[in-house]
């Protein structure tokens, strides 16, 4: 199943050159999907009102963060990254030798990837790298379980299932499955952290919109 995983990924993986790298940078940051964000408030508000939206904020946000946390302990970082203190953390694509046939160790590849071309060939390094990674891509260690999946997943469904319009839920997805390739493309995920991600996400905006149903149903019934 690695030796898949890592096949897929490298069939996924390419240097488009500068202006791809940029793109990808730009999909996988936050400031271009504010207006997504705002457009789901928008039409939360349109539907539910002032009360409906308030409570879709509070259960949005404690989704993301949970799934945010969660992914974490997988990766010993966060506020929940030392609950599985024996379990050994799944190294980015960036850093894993194997895929650049080297034999070193991850630690050694990571500085190796921050290093400037003069450096490298100092070091005795081409510089000709299997794996394409934008040097503003280069950070973290550890990929599994990706954080950017579960957030966005948990995110998705939950506005999906409080609109429920069509056009909306395939805007979503579309928005989902662009970040999460954003991340294979810059070097970050492997393909089954992404799915291990996502479906973690699934679970918590799952959640999310039940909670949300039950607590907006009680106060229409209230009223």
């Amino acid at each position: 199943m690695q030796n898949l995983d890592q096949q897929l990924f490298l069939a996924l993986n390419f240097d488009g050159g500068p202006t791809w790298d940029r793109v990808m940078l730009t999909l996988s940051g936050t400031t271009m999907w504010i207006p997504l964000y705002v457009l789901i408030l928008w039409l939360v508000w349109r539907q539910a009102g002032w009360r409906g939206m308030v409570w879709f904020l509070i259960l949005m946000a404690a989704a993301v963060a949970l799934a945010d946390m969660i992914a974490g302990i997988f990766k010993h970082n966060g506020l929940l990254g030392g609950l599985l203190p024996d379990f050994e953390p799944r190294w980015r694509p960036m850093f894993t030798p194997s895929l650049e046939g080297l034999d070193i160790t991850p630690d050694s590849l990571r500085v190796l990837r921050r290093l400037s071309p003069e450096a490298l060939a100092a070091a005795g390094y081409s510089g000709d790298w299997v794996v394409h990674v934008p040097v503003e891509a280069v950070s973290g260690r550890y990929g599994s379980v990706s954080a950017h999946a579960a957030t966005i997943v948990a995110l998705s469904l939950f506005a999906a299932r409080t609109i429920r319009r069509r056009w909306f839920s395939g805007l979503v997805t579309l928005c989902a499955l662009v970040i999460c390739y954003s991340r294979i493309y810059l070097g970050k995920h492997f393909p089954m952290d992404l799915v291990w991600g996502a479906l973690e996400g699934a679970v918590l905006g799952w959640a999310a919109s039940i909670a949300y149903r039950r607590l907006t149903q009680g106060k229409r019934t209230a009223e």
